[in-house]
């Protein structure tokens, strides 16, 4: 899958512009798509040359000015066929920590403690951003009416992909951390040389 469609698949919400896309992405497609403000720039100005967005300029008289974009008929066509068409590949993990953690023994617990926990905070805080996303979305609506109620349900069944897969991260880190404590606490050396009863 290409950076448009998940560009177009955001300006479902409305209007926005670049800037405000970039905070959309942050908050609801970067735990899936990650992508740079200069990257959806570009994309932006590739998918009006192309016809799928259309762009304004609004006058700004203190700030620079700004564009506008919005879906047009032929970006709809065109995120609908994408939509119909079953994903390419299955879900793939690709997480540098794991690698990481793979390697750790024989290295220094510390470290690898200090790695986990900075996973954790990162975990923790976008946890807390899809939480107020979410309050915002109910807007005191239970879950259950805001799903059989709202317009569109898509952002939200992604957001709610996105605070699993947070809660799964921290759920992760907290055991590993209680494992290296009790590594830690027996002798990280003497519990690393030693031969399980079952070798």
């Amino acid at each position: 899958m290409s950076l448009k469609y998940a560009v177009l698949a955001a300006l479902l919400e409305g209007e926005a512009s670049g800037y405000e896309l970039s905070k959309a992405f942050d908050v609801s497609l970067a735990n899936f798509w990650p992508a740079t403000p200069q990257q959806l720039y570009r994309e932006l100005e590739r998918l009006a040359q192309d016809g799928l967005v259309q762009a304004r300029t609004v006058q700004q008289e203190r700030r620079p000015n700004k564009r506008m974009f919005t879906l047009t008929e032929a970006g709809r066509a065109e995120l609908g066929a994408f939509a119909a068409e079953p994903p390419r590949r299955p879900t793939a993990i690709r997480d540098e920590l794991l690698i990481k953690i793979q390697a750790m023994d024989g290295g220094d617990p510390e470290v690898t403690r200090a790695l986990i926990e900075e996973r954790r905070g990162w975990a923790r805080g976008k946890l807390d951003r899809y939480r107020r996303v979410q309050a915002r979305l109910l807007d005191g609506r239970t879950e259950d009416a805001y799903l059989r109620e709202a317009d569109r349900v898509g952002p939200y069944l992604t957001l709610m992909a996105g605070i699993a897969f947070e809660e799964e991260n921290l759920r992760w880190c907290e055991r590993a951390l209680a494992v290296l404590a009790e590594r830690v606490a027996l002798g990280w050396g003497d519990v690393r040389s030693r031969r399980s009863p079952s070798a």
